[in-house]
């Protein structure tokens, strides 16, 4: 198993599919029916309260930067979409919590052979001119999946915040992966740290993150699954075949100039994000009033801008395979 790590050096539409299981059934067409009843809070859009647990807008806005967290992945694992050592010619894919859809359809350009590219998620914000190998639907991934047939590769990113229970869907995606697939998890390990000393650990945006990770877990849907999915997806039965961890700079602060760009969009995701992160959360769960989180914010985004903290995170891909 691999245990690869990046050096960092400082440098100041969507088509309804068949459905043949009643129950399946029942529950997607419920959740279609109040998928688009959008709600508006604190000044952003979110998804129907009925169709699922996520606490995060998915307005235009938002929508914005979940294709610039894409790209941040793409450039921190060297301008790869995935790392399970697998030909995705004429292979079934299945990316869960698609959001967006811009992996889908990153990999269906780079892989026009794959027979299908399949993106689910609870949000229809995906576009409807796709690749043709393309193709999205809603479901609630927490309950039984409304798609009967198999996949090659199951592929899910950045659902940290968003599910109440881990290893029952990892073992669905056991149960939907065919014999010899692959199973690829990637997630941020949520806690902030630097090599130099250079992050002082009561700063704004340690404490906001800290909050995050507090209102997640009132909820009973951790906002740091990443050091918990080595053990989940043994305990599915599956074989761990690669565990890498990606350094992942908060700043322009890296020589590397890879690391440096990832580093950059990643502060703009905190400058321009921060507002996603702790609009529903904070207020909501955690009961802050509106002027502490406005404060809050704030301080998160002259902390991120100021440079002066060499701050990272840990990136872990897990890829894993079903036995034979």
């Amino acid at each position: 198993m691999a245990d690869y790590e990046d050096t960092i050096e400082v440098d100041w539409g969507l088509p309804t599919p068949d459905l043949t299981d009643d129950t399946s059934s029942e529950a997607s067409t419920s959740l279609r029916s109040t998928v688009l009843e959008y709600e508006y809070r604190h000044g952003r859009r979110y998804h129907s309260t009925h169709a699922g647990n996520y606490h995060f807008p998915n307005d235009e806005v938002e929508q914005e930067r979940l294709d610039m967290v894409h790209h941040i992945y793409y450039r921190l694992l060297h301008n790869r979409l995935f790392l399970a050592p697998i030909d995705l010619a004429g292979k079934r894919i299945l990316d869960i919590g698609t959001g967006t859809g811009v992996w889908a359809m990153h990999l269906g350009d780079e892989y026009p052979t794959a027979e299908a590219i399949v993106g689910n998620d609870i949000s229809p914000i995906q576009p409807q001119w796709v690749p043709p190998n393309v193709k999205f639907y809603i479901d609630d991934v927490e309950r039984d999946w409304v798609e009967g047939q198999k996949y090659d590769l199951i592929h899910c990113r950045y659902m940290a915040g968003s599910i109440k229970d881990w290893p029952r869907l990892i073992r669905q995606c056991f149960r939907h992966l065919k014999p010899g697939g692959y199973l690829e998890l990637q997630e941020s390990i949520n806690t902030l740290y630097s090599e130099d000393d250079s992050l002082p650990p009561d700063c704004d945006t340690v404490k906001m993150m800290d909050a995050l990770k507090e209102g997640c877990l009132r909820i009973g849907q951790t906002m740091d699954p990443a050091p918990h999915m080595h053990d989940w997806v043994v305990d599915a039965g599956f074989t761990i075949i690669d565990e890498r961890k990606f350094k992942l700079p908060l700043g322009n602060w890296p020589k590397d100039k890879r690391l440096k760009e990832c580093g950059s969009f990643n502060r703009v995701n905190f400058v321009e994000g921060v507002d996603a992160f702790t609009a529903s959360i904070l207020p909501d769960i955690l009961g802050w009033r509106k002027e502490e989180v406005t404060v809050l914010n704030a301080a998160v985004r002259r902390e991120v801008m100021a440079n002066t903290m060499h701050a990272l995170f840990d990136f872990l891909v897990i890829v894993a395979q079903k036995p034979m």
